[in-house]
């Protein structure tokens, strides 16, 4: 399938502002793996197959285990991450479903006892910028269809 629109394209000055975010969440400090592991997560929790994809092939190739891409659905469920990735994934998961979830007291002062106030900030950043590119993709039309081995 075609994708629907190319934004790019059709809304240049909106996607410049886009890719200036995207330049800063790239250069916080914050793990590269663990950044993919969140756009990973995120994606799949709002159905994005086409960042899935994306994301899966990124951490592939910064040597992210396979046994941690695989099991990240489950991720509350096993002891392969670190209790540091553990914060950031339900950050992750309860600003994507922020209406259902919130981000309340324990859950922040949870993130915080990893993370300082920078640090806190920039997962925001990362998990809201996976969040809108997740929803332009998806309203978009964008199909996944590239192989996950590349």
């Amino acid at each position: 399938m075609k994708n629907r629109i190319n934004y790019f394209k059709v809304a240049p000055e909106a996607l410049e502002k886009i890719m200036e975010m995207e330049k800063y969440v790239k250069k916080t400090p914050i793990d590269r793996k663990l950044r993919e592991l969140i756009k990973i997560r995120v994606s799949q929790i709002n159905g994005c197959s086409y960042c899935i994809q994306m994301h899966t092939k990124e951490a592939k190739k910064l040597k992210v285990s396979g046994e941690q891409i695989d099991q990240l659905s489950k991720w509350k469920e096993t002891n392969i991450y670190s209790e540091n990735e553990k914060a950031a994934l339900q950050l992750a998961e309860n600003i994507t479903l922020i209406s259902e979830k919130g981000v309340d007291e324990e859950l922040y002062n949870q993130v915080r006892k990893y993370y300082d106030e920078k640090e806190y900030i920039n997962l925001v950043m990362i998990i809201n910028q996976i969040n809108m590119w997740n929803r332009l993709s998806i309203s978009a039309g964008n199909k996944a269809n590239m192989e996950l081995n590349d």
